[in-house]
């Protein structure tokens, strides 16, 4: 039989909830877009709850998930970033020194628009459930960050496709297929994957305060149309 050359072969790079996360999102965000400019506010609160548990899941799947999503393995510090742009090797198959600050900002981006989405207001007939937690003063504030912040992701998101694209043609380094299908030609060989099912854990347990934080929220005020 033919032997497999070492670049042949492919190991193991973005795990299940890494990549299950990152395609949720790309489709979460267009819907939301989508629900907001139609008026289905109830839908698009959904969908920002949602984005909202998988945002803090993969936060948390950066501090005690499988070796390469924790924060720990990309995240270098200035003389790395620096040395990076200068042309020194990347060394992982994984983001590089500058990307993994790139995606740190993108997930902080997209936990500040869900977040916002939950003190919004029409100021007619919808309130985001956490709206009157605040002064009003201070849930305006807030909610008027809602729409900015999403124009700044949709660039970082652009940006984004824009450098998979460059790498993929340019540097011959390919990032898509690992996301999709989880691995990469390059040995890792940072240890085993966790557990699917701690992700799942981690996401039910997210969902399940998020719910109860729902649930404690303050009603309207009873003058409130008055």
């Amino acid at each position: 039989m033919p032997s497999v050359s070492t670049q042949d072969k492919k190991h193991p790079l973005w795990d299940l909830p890494v990549r299950v996360i990152h395609w949720l999102i790309l489709l979460l965000l267009p819907a939301s877009w989508w629900t907001a400019e139609e008026g289905y506010q109830d839908v698009h609160q959904y969908l920002g709850l949602t984005l909202l548990v998988a945002v803090l899941t993969r936060l948390c799947w950066g501090l005690v998930g499988s070796p390469q999503a924790r924060f720990v393995d990309f995240l270098r510090g200035p003389k790395s970033v620096l040395a990076y742009f200068r042309g020194a090797p990347n060394g992982t198959p994984g983001h590089n020194p500058a990307g993994g600050w790139s995606a740190m900002l993108l997930w902080m981006l997209l936990l500040a628009q869900a977040l916002t989405g939950t003190v919004n207001s029409d100021d007619v007939l919808f309130t985001g459930p956490f709206y009157y937690v605040f002064d009003s003063d201070m849930s305006d504030f807030l909610a008027a960050l809602h729409e900015p912040i999403f124009n700044i992701l949709l660039g970082f998101v652009a940006l984004h496709v824009l450098s998979v694209a460059i790498y993929e043609r340019r540097r011959d380094q390919r990032l898509l297929r690992p996301m999709i299908f989880g691995k990469a030609p390059d040995r890792y060989g940072t240890g085993p994957a966790q557990p699917i099912y701690k992700a799942l854990v981690i996401a039910l347990l997210i969902a399940g305060m998020l719910f109860a934080l729902l649930e404690l929220a303050p009603e309207p005020p009873t003058d409130y149309f008055w």
